[in-house]
């Protein structure tokens, strides 16, 4: 026989659907309001136009809230490799809050779209006019009180910038997951991915004797052609980025070092980096830097980019960690760290 559904079954099964539907929105509505919350950032933004390096650079202009109208000492963010925008997809901002916890505003830009086409001296260019414009024409900024905060490649740029700065010079350097010699450094990487990879001795041999036979093409200005017909060459690696690299492998940091004024120097490194060795740029920064100017931080459980190493290698952790809470991306202390620094060159008005 057929079931005849009654009216006060009816009723309960709409109440059961309309209270999922309200749980639901609910559910929406909280998870927004944390996002939102989460993604408020104690600073003021305001997307800006810089002259550098024969290009004209959108950028980001980042000053506090709440700490009057300046003049602000200034953070000068260099990128490190790839395409970068000025706000690293959003990975900068808890960088620039805790910068101007400090007292700090934070000026980022855009990489050129020809980035592949620059050196590490164009790169230099770049950062030296984007310092030149905001001391020019920023009365928020106080030109006095400039330094560089810089990543991975930027090891190779910071140094040209500060060593060759005019009075007054650069104040500061923030270094993170720096390199010094570019040809060393390569091969790190190699031999530290292999072994994560957990690569026996003649797969790890081969590797690099495929990496010196690189190497050679390299030294003699091989063109990309000579290169692609090559045993062992990357079929991924582009005419652009072949240029790029024969233009940068010879990049050495520790004359510009050297060269450097006496400036305090903030040298941050994951102990899990994969691509730099920490240990050796801090004995290569130590061996050169004027006396009593370089504090070093290591943090463990962090990776090349200075994210916690659980959440980088999951895919599904960094994207709900960078939604949900993104100053939980880094390893702790890591912007604590920066914000202190800062705040104890004296720079910023109390």
């Amino acid at each position: 026989m057929t079931e005849t559904r009654t009216p006060g079954r009816a009723r309960r099964g709409r109440r059961v659907l309309l209270t999922g539907l309200l749980l639901a929105l609910t559910t929406a509505l909280l998870l927004a309001g944390i996002v939102l919350w989460q993604h408020d950032y104690e600073i003021h933004e305001e997307r800006v136009t810089v002259p550098a390096a024969g290009h004209d650079l959108p950028g980001v202009l980042a000053t506090p809230t709440g700490k009057g109208p300046g003049p602000f000492p200034l953070v000068v963010l260099v990128h490190g490799d790839g395409e970068v925008d000025a706000t690293h997809d959003g990975f900068y901002r808890p960088y620039w809050e805790a910068f101007a916890r400090a007292g700090y505003a934070s000026l980022s830009v855009d990489k050129p779209a020809d980035w592949l086409g620059q050196t590490m001296d164009d790169r230099a260019r770049e950062t030296t006019d984007a310092i030149a414009w905001a001391a020019r024409t920023r009365p928020e900024i106080d030109p006095a009180r400039i330094g560089l905060w810089g990543a991975s490649q930027a090891g190779w740029v910071m140094p040209k910038v500060v060593a060759g700065a005019p009075a007054p010079g650069v104040r500061f350097v923030i270094a993170v997951g720096t390199a010094v010699n570019w040809v060393r450094q390569g091969e790190y990487n190699l031999r530290a991915e292999l072994r994560a990879a957990g690569a026996g001795a003649d797969r790890t041999a081969a590797a690099l004797r495929t990496r010196e036979a690189t190497l050679a093409l390299l030294r003699r200005g091989a063109a990309y052609e000579e290169y692609r017909a090559s045993p062992g060459a990357d079929p991924e690696l582009t005419r652009e980025r072949w240029t790029f690299i024969s233009r940068n492998h010879t990049a050495d940091a520790t004359a510009d070092l050297a060269a450097m004024p006496p400036v305090p120097v903030l040298l941050i490194s994951g102990a899990d980096d994969l691509n730099v060795d920490g240990a050796e740029t801090e004995a290569v920064y130590r061996s050169v830097l004027a006396p009593g100017t370089l504090t070093v931080r290591r943090y463990p459980g962090a990776t090349h980019a200075l994210l916690r190493t659980e959440v980088e290698r999951s895919s599904r952790r960094l994207t709900l960690t960078a939604v949900f809470a993104p100053r939980s991306l880094f390893p702790p202390g890591l912007l604590a760290d920066q914000q202190r620094f800062l705040r104890e060159l004296g720079l910023a008005a109390r």
